[in-house]
């Protein structure tokens, strides 16, 4: 008995010196002080099907973002019907839990039912027409939850990468003005609601300088923008640190919060050599660009481990400039990864393995919080 005590004090003397790391301490302690950190959350999670998975979001984390249950196709599905059911879980689930509730997403150009843009008789309908659904959808869905939901990515992937605007159906048949109404109706539907327009890639310099194009027109036209999300879909050599250092400094020298919104590591080969992280594009599986079936070797779990713990050296240096870090997911077993851009992969790009184990990455990032306080 005396040897086994011994053994314990010397476990937690160890422990307490840094020596012995077993522990998995809290995320949304960790990160106190600095920014919320958070999950977008499926159906199993916010339902409590995937327990595991609720209990991990329930630990860690002081906001969630909707990963699909609030997109127009799924809360919208018809012109005339409107199904709430997830959304209303995902919102009680956040409430119940204390958390930062995140909406995604009011206007995108993808998952969208096409009928938004069509009448009865399967033609294109006119302006005036699609802002008046436009405005109906916000108004309905933002004020449901109004007082609930904390924030809105109102504008969701408006901008290509080269800085023009995305042709889509909202901009073909409203005009560049869709966005500012987009965010006008946001604000009428919920003043309180933090409002957001996010997108991927924000710290090319030549979208970077569109997004700045957009929020001075915003400003100008005195329609309220609150924050600007990065999407944070990287990879272990992107994105350069200048450009994103620059894009954070620009938009918060232009009064807006900055999030980073749907962080994941992709660390699978790329199917092309110019790619997105535009979630329409799509290509053949072959075995060769899917070489973890079974399980990610050893070097490769460090070396997306020392990238994480780079990107948040990078994010940390603009603590007080980010407000919130959300991942886009809770493990690797149900990222959309597995199944983006090629359908049937096995990625690895979270914090919690496919047994709901923390990873290295996950305690290499809680030691650069640590060295940063």
């Amino acid at each position: 008995m005396k040897k086994k005590i011994f053994y314990v004090l010397i476990i937690i003397g160890l422990s307490t010196l840094g020596i012995v790391d077993n522990e998995e301490p809290a995320l949304k302690e960790i990160f106190k002080g600095h920014f919320l950190i958070g999950a977008a959350v499926n159906n199993d999670c916010v339902y409590e099907t995937d327990s595991k998975a609720a209990e991990i979001v329930k630990k860690h984390f002081n906001t969630i973002t909707a990963e699909n249950s609030m997109k127009w196709l799924l809360i919208h599905p018809e012109n005339n019907r409107y199904d709430f059911e997830a959304a209303d879980k995902f919102v009680e689930f956040g409430i119940k839990n204390n958390m930062f509730i995140v909406g995604h997403t009011l206007i995108w150009h993808y998952q969208i039912p096409q009928s938004v843009f069509l009448d009865n008789k399967g033609n294109q309908i006119k302006r005036d027409t699609l802002l008046k659904r436009m405005r109906e959808h916000i108004y309905t869905v933002v004020g449901r939850y109004k007082h609930k939901v904390n924030g809105w990515d109102v504008v969701n992937e408006a901008i290509n990468d080269n800085g023009t605007l995305r042709n889509s159906k909202w901009l073909e048949i409203i005009g560049e003005d869709y966005i500012s109404k987009a965010f006008q109706f946001a604000n009428e539907a919920d003043p309180d609601a933090e409002l957001y327009y996010n997108d991927y890639f924000n710290e090319i310099p030549e979208k970077r300088d569109a997004i700045m194009r957009l929020v001075r027109k915003l400003k100008s036209e005195n329609i309220r923008i609150d924050g600007v999300g990065i999407q944070g879909h990287w990879g272990l050599d992107y994105p350069d640190e200048k450009n994103f250092d620059a894009f954070v400094d620009s938009i918060n020298a232009l009064g807006l919060k900055v999030m980073i919104t749907e962080l994941d590591v992709d660390i699978l080969p790329k199917p092309a050599l110019n790619w997105s992280a535009e979630i329409a594009e799509r290509f053949k599986y072959s075995p060769e660009i899917d070489p973890y079936i079974n399980g990610l070797p050893p070097e490769v779990d460090e070396l997306l481990a020392n990238r994480y713990a780079q990107l948040f050296r990078m994010i940390l240096k603009h603590k007080v400039k980010i407000s919130r870090v959300t991942f886009w997911g809770i493990t690797d077993r149900t990222s959309w990864l597995n199944n983006w851009p090629i359908r049937g992969r096995t990625n690895y790009p979270l914090l919690f393995d496919r047994s709901y184990k923390p990873k290295k990455a996950y305690f290499s990032i809680i030691k650069i919080v640590k060295s940063d306080q």
